[in-house]
């Protein structure tokens, strides 16, 4: 597997999960009175006859220990009857998400290339967990499940392209503003000996700006262009909307901050302008913890 075999798979992971997800509910007996295995298996086991390439698939209980052999492609393990499976993706995300789920690719240990399980959780009639239907599949055979057609290719390449330019565009204008910042230390005189605070958070205002341009079009290209996504953490669009409300925030921080100064000791009465930048600010700040926070809340639930 190649590094875009990995940005393919999170481009197309919503898909293949609705395909497994469609799958198993149209299959799979659910909230049914008296389920048992017996109900399960012969569903699960046409599914996987149904996919040609299926690694293999078996049920865990409620806890997470499993009942059921692990039905190969040719053959079945019957040794897998007993093993726990408690702390496996495919397990508790089950549970705890109450829906189908896929996990991450991960080195199987039946063929040892790398797989993905999709699992589904299984209740009885009153809501309680009963079982939780696995199936493994190659990443390669997910990956032609998910593919992108010509339309989501051509407007993937047109988006990467634009966010290329737009980026270099940021690149150039953060040192322009890093180089207007070094030169006002210059054109002020800025020394021990001749010091202004004005003059020195004018220059701090520009080199600030340029460090929060350029790790904005920073993350634009390593997100956007590159595909450098971390897991467990916020990316893509989100990403760069903290930075950029984050860029945001410094720059009003130190204006505010500046004002103060400078009213305090040209005109007192003004100073409640510099108080209303502060208020601002402090919106902006607990908006983008509630954005964060939210933001996080959805990307763990998919």
């Amino acid at each position: 597997m190649v590094p875009i075999d990995i940005q393919h798979f999170a481009q197309g992971r919503t898909k293949a999960r609705a395909y497994f997800c469609y799958l198993f509910s149209k299959n799979i007996p659910n909230r049914l009175p008296s389920i048992t295995e017996n109900m399960i298996m012969p569903r699960l086991l046409k599914i996987k006859a149904d996919l040609e390439n299926c690694e293999g698939v078996y049920l865990l209980d409620h806890k997470g220990v499993q009942v059921t052999p692990t039905y190969t492609k040719d053959d079945q393990i019957d040794d897998d009857i007993g093993k726990i499976r408690a702390d496996r993706a495919y397990y508790y995300r089950a549970v705890r998400e109450g829906r189908c789920t896929i996990t991450d690719p991960y080195p199987s240990l039946i063929t040892g290339e790398l797989t993905v399980t999709a699992s589904a959780p299984i209740y009885d009639e009153k809501g309680s967990l009963k079982y939780v239907a696995c199936l493994d599949m190659p990443l390669a055979e997910v990956l032609k499940i998910s593919h992108l057609n010509k339309m989501d290719t051509f407007f993937g390449e047109f988006f990467k392209f634009a966010y290329a330019a737009f980026s270099f565009a940021l690149i150039g204008i953060a040192l322009l503003l890093f180089t207007k910042g070094i030169e006002s230390f210059f054109e002020y005189g800025i020394s021990i000996g001749h010091f202004k605070i004005k003059d020195v958070f004018e220059a701090t205002i520009l080199l600030t700006l340029s460090l929060a341009i350029f790790d904005l079009s920073k993350t634009l290209i390593e997100e956007e262009i590159l595909g450098r996504y971390k897991e467990h953490d916020i990316s893509g669009p989100h990403k760069t909307m903290v930075r950029f409300l984050g860029s945001i925030i410094i720059a009003l921080s130190i204006e505010a901050l500046m004002l103060v100064f400078k009213f305090a000791i040209t005109d007192p009465d003004k100073l409640i302008y510099a108080i209303y930048i502060i208020g601002g600010v402090g919106i902006l700040i607990i908006s983008l913890a509630v954005y964060i926070k939210f933001t996080k809340l959805k990307i763990d639930e998919t």
